[in-house]
């Protein structure tokens, strides 16, 4: 078994990323990465466990989203499914850029009905 200090942060971005494709707006059949949500996620390892950190920076489809709350608590629950490899994940949630459709992935614009 690797020693988890040897997972790059790359590594652990496309972890996190994965992770996030499976999370879902229950009020749309997307997840929230294909739907354009997540501005960014940014890995680095931590100084003194040299363990990897995250911070996603994200949005919703609307300031006022019903489902804010758990949709975020979903995104800061990711450590819990990465087997320990990821010391902490941030989030930053952010309204600015606003959400719009431009951000969607091809596939997520053909699974609602865009294209």
């Amino acid at each position: 078994m690797a020693d988890l200090r040897d997972i790059t942060p790359e590594e652990t971005k496309e972890r996190v990323i994965e992770e996030l494709l499976k999370i879902y707006d229950p009020e749309i059949p997307v997840n929230i990465y294909d739907l354009g949500l997540i501005y960014s996620v940014d890995c680095e390892k931590d100084d003194v466990s040299k363990l990897n950190k995250c911070k996603v920076v994200m949005t919703l489809t609307s300031p006022t989203c019903s489902m804010a709350e758990m949709i975020v608590d979903l995104v800061k629950s990711i450590p819990s499914r990465m087997d320990g490899d990821l010391l902490e994940l941030d989030v930053d949630l952010v309204f600015d850029p606003p959400w719009d459709q431009s951000k969607m992935t091809e596939e997520a614009k053909l699974a609602m009905g865009l294209l």
